[in-house]
């Protein structure tokens, strides 16, 4: 039986000089050229699903035989985490600055031109060893900048020290109100087949401030590179977003049901020498330009209508907002309807909104993924 090593990182200090710590658990793979994995969960505070399938995934992986280094951060953002108010988690924005805990990571702005010219003579193993070095040490400088970085934005670095020493990265979210999704890179679309989401964000292959853009952009950006010298190979480093349905909410069997999908998708990467082949669903698909916000036309208190994760047909009801200031007019109650066939993704949290809110978030324009 595989078991699973605990330890902890120091990712910051809290104003009483306490450090501030994520547990880790690591699992040793038995083949050194496997590919090693990194999974991190609960960025943002409430969002507390992915811990639960990391729980399952660990549980899982006891009893299989393991090939490749995995490396487990649940809990990633104790500050998040323990930012209550009231019964209410909020956690999803540095409390200081204002900015959310998943865009602080570091944008490293590779030369890419001069690096490759500086070790183009290394083999293709040479060179991603000496890459991901490269992408190491720039986060442990930012790290210690001279003149100091944000709170938040060294919680985002620690962790992404960790991620770039690994081949696959995921991180676990959840929505507000919201069923599964995935944010997967368009070069890397296949890999939306193995997992247990019925929905797939494909988003573009650049940095946009997330965990997995961090990541993957850099090898992206060396690999589009490398081909316009003549040179080609597969991008050697994959990142995805797992949106992992509502905040707020845990559900050990539904979390089984990811585990299962995150172990066919590792099972096909050769991680683990188990057979694991993916759940039997039809995967839809959407790109991230055809992914649509819906603001609230009028403040109000809102009853969400459109059930997320199910096809809505343009002019069905999206909301309807009470309006209890207008009483004995006709504005009192107002149904409002999307102008386009869409699949509602995820919506606010709240009923009581204000003129602008973002209510909901919808696919236009999906397709079906194909299964093989």
């Amino acid at each position: 039986m595989t078991k699973a090593i605990q330890s902890s990182v120091q990712v910051g200090e809290l104003a009483t000089g306490h450090a501030l710590t994520v547990p880790l658990f690591s699992f040793s793979g038995s083949n050194s050229s496997a590919p090693s994995v990194y999974i991190q969960a609960n960025v943002h505070g409430a969002e507390v699903q992915g811990n639960a399938v990391i729980y399952q995934l660990m549980t899982l992986l006891e009893g299989y035989q393991v090939l490749g280094d995995i490396r487990f951060a649940p809990l990633a953002n104790p500050l998040g985490i323990n930012q209550k108010s009231g019964e209410f988690t909020l956690g999803r924005f540095d409390p200081i600055t204002g900015v959310n805990w998943n865009r602080e990571y570091f944008d490293h702005q590779v030369d890419v031109d001069a690096w490759y010219s500086d070790h183009q003579h290394l083999t293709n193993d040479g060179l991603f060893l000496a890459y991901r070095s490269m992408l190491v040490e720039a986060c442990r400088a930012r790290l210690d900048n001279p003149f100091g970085i944000s709170t938040g934005h060294r919680l985002a670095v620690s962790l992404q020290t960790m991620a770039h020493q690994a081949d696959i990265v995921l991180d676990l979210h959840t929505g507000p109100k919201s069923c599964k999704h995935l944010y997967c890179p368009e070069y890397d679309i296949d890999a939306a087949r193995f997992f247990s989401i019925p929905y797939t964000l494909i988003i573009p292959n650049s940095f946009g401030g997330a965990m997995d853009e961090a990541i993957f952009c850099p090898w992206w950006q060396l690999t589009q590179y490398a081909l316009s010298q003549g040179r080609e190979f597969s991008v050697p480093v994959s990142a995805f977003t797992l949106e992992l349905a509502s905040q707020e909410r845990i559900d050990l069997a539904d979390a089984l049901e990811d585990a299962k999908g995150i172990l066919a998708y590792l099972s096909y990467r050769g991680v683990i020498a188990n057979k694991i082949n993916p759940a039997k669903m039809v995967r839809f698909g959407c790109y991230l330009r055809d992914y649509k916000k819906f603001h609230a036309p009028k403040a109000g208190l809102v009853e969400y209508c459109a059930a997320v994760g199910k096809p809505l047909t343009a002019g069905q009801p999206l909301v309807n907002i009470l309006r209890m200031d207008l009483y004995g007019s006709e504005q009192v109650y107002q149904a409002i309807s999307f102008p386009m066939d869409c699949v509602p993704i995820l919506h606010f949290a709240s009923a009581s909104v204000h003129q602008g809110t973002e209510l909901y978030k919808v696919m236009t324009k999906v397709f079906a993924i194909p299964s093989t």
